[in-house]
């Protein structure tokens, strides 16, 4: 008994139980941004929708910024209802709601993705509220409706989640992914839903209150994994280091200072960032962005301009004000999560991080 205990102890430090991790393989396609520009077509996409990155820049605490979902590379499957009606689905640490299209939905996005049928689940049950997330280019709306939710093995029952009858804009059109599903804080969730992770956590599906994210960097194999119960000491080298939430809606973090070569360019004072799986690229205020950029030595290339017969090595920063009182904040998006393995522990409100094998 006592050996067995000591193992037991063994395991919950390392992270995981017997028979506790479920793990969601994330398939990795080319991004949106990247389809587009071989295309040829991004620069319409930014005409048509009226943006461009300053355009862009500056979004209010309750929106998504919907230039985020371009570069977007790393997608998995949920199932809804009963039978499964399935649907790719980004797994966003920056938002709380799960949603995707409805078949009441008449927007063109709606016509080239999977679409819900309530009507062919058995188990579906009808909410009825209105929901509406801000996106940059308009307002995705909805109503709330409740079924069962499978995600690799664990089904969460009565689970509420958008059905969208309005996708803004054309972005929605071309992406790679149906819906998302939200990993964040409640305090953040639309309508007053109780996100995917917390009915996990209520209703005794995981083991630990937690769940990890590897994002692979080696563009030939398997995307990445997300773990729910626990992390994979595999996936990352040396130990954790935890890093406190300093605010439970984003999990956001206080950042000591940002430093390029061995000058500490930014934060001395300390910021605030959030880690987050629905970003792409890490992204800050403009000004200091323009900084950065400077220091490396990247050059502004309109997205519409060829370069031939070159190699083209885009950076991964980009400039957004984000305003107060949720801003100023820095977000460290995939490129950052890709590096380090990602540990997001809702139990004792932090977040671990260690770097990642490739």
């Amino acid at each position: 008994m006592k050996t067995f205990l000591l193992l037991l102890l063994v395991l919950l430090e390392l992270g995981e139980a017997p028979g506790a991790l479920h793990r969601v393989l994330l398939s990795r396609r080319e991004s949106l941004r990247k389809k587009l520009r071989a295309q040829g077509q991004l620069t319409e996409l930014w005409k048509s929708q009226n943006l461009d990155l300053d355009q862009c820049s500056t979004i209010q605490s309750a929106n998504e910024p919907l230039i985020n979902y371009l570069d977007m590379e790393y997608f998995g499957t949920i199932s809804i209802g009963s039978p499964p009606q399935n649907f790719t689905v980004i797994f966003d640490t920056g938002s709380s709601n799960l949603w995707v299209p409805s078949v009441y939905c008449t927007s063109p996005a709606c016509k080239t993705h999977p679409v819900f049928h309530p009507s062919q689940s058995s188990t579906y049950s009808e909410v009825g509220n209105p929901f509406s997330i801000q996106y940059g280019t308009g307002s995705l709306t909805g109503i709330i409706g409740a079924d069962q939710v499978s995600v690799e093995g664990l089904t969460v029952v009565g689970q509420q989640f958008g059905e969208s009858v309005r996708e803004p804009g054309n972005t929605f059109v071309h992406a790679e992914f149906d819906g998302i599903l939200g990993l964040g804080y409640p305090s953040l969730a639309a309508g007053g839903v109780t996100p995917v992770f917390d009915n996990m956590m209520a209703q005794n599906l995981v083991a630990l209150p937690m769940f990890s994210v590897y994002m692979s960097s080696n563009p030939d194999g398997p995307g990445g994994e997300l773990t729910f119960g626990g992390y994979d000491p595999s996936h990352f080298s040396g130990n954790l280091n935890w890093v406190p939430v300093t605010k439970q809606a984003y999990w956001q973090i206080a950042l000591e200072g940002i430093q390029v070569g061995d000058s500490m360019m930014f934060c001395s004072e300390g910021c605030q960032a959030i880690v987050d799986t629905g970003t792409s690229l890490i992204t800050g205020p403009p000004r200091k962005i323009k900084q950065l950029q400077e220091a490396l030595g990247a050059v502004y290339m309109d997205e519409g301009d060829f370069v031939d017969g070159m190699q083209v090595c885009s950076t991964g920063f980009q400039g957004l004000d984000i305003q107060p009182p949720a801003g100023p904040l820095w977000i460290l998006g995939d490129v950052f999560i890709r590096q380090f393995y990602s540990v997001f522990d809702r139990g004792n409100n932090r977040v671990g991080l260690a770097p990642a094998v490739p």
